[in-house]
């Protein structure tokens, strides 16, 4: 059973950092693409970030490069997200999810998941509220 399970929200000030866990089971990600999304409240849920698993190859949405950063632990099947800089437009619900995609078309889903609502997305997790406000 594929489960994902966020961790790592809270409350921080403008200017402050917070690291994400996005831990998978039930899957390998070499076969699956995870995708970062947050909606912010009274906005539609936006893809900002996707990380090829295949490859490792990570993908930003321009609103967050720079300041976001995707890294992975392939023995602990787990996603991070080190989000550095953060702004009160960065509050929303943090959400990771994965679908399974060949190989070869990772890199291609990654950037059209960018921007994107996801709904067709399979696996999400839960969610973790990040709220920047000082």
């Amino acid at each position: 059973q594929v489960q994902l399970a966020e961790s790592g929200g809270g409350l921080v000030q403008p200017g402050g950092s917070l690291r994400l866990s996005c831990v998978a089971s039930g899957f390998t990600m070499d076969d699956y693409v995870i995708i970062w999304f947050r909606q912010a409240p009274g906005t539609e849920r936006e893809g900002f970030s996707c990380l090829s698993g295949s490859d490792g190859r990570s993908y930003y949405l321009d609103s967050v490069k720079g300041r976001f950063t995707v890294s992975r632990d392939i023995a602990k099947n787990a996603v991070y997200l080190q989000m550095n800089s953060l702004e009160p437009e960065d509050t929303g619900v943090y959400y990771c999810a994965a679908d399974q995609i060949s190989r070869t078309m990772q890199d291609l889903i990654c950037e059209a998941a960018l921007a994107a609502t996801g709904s067709a997305v399979e696996f999400w997790g839960k969610g973790t509220l990040v709220t920047v406000s000082s």
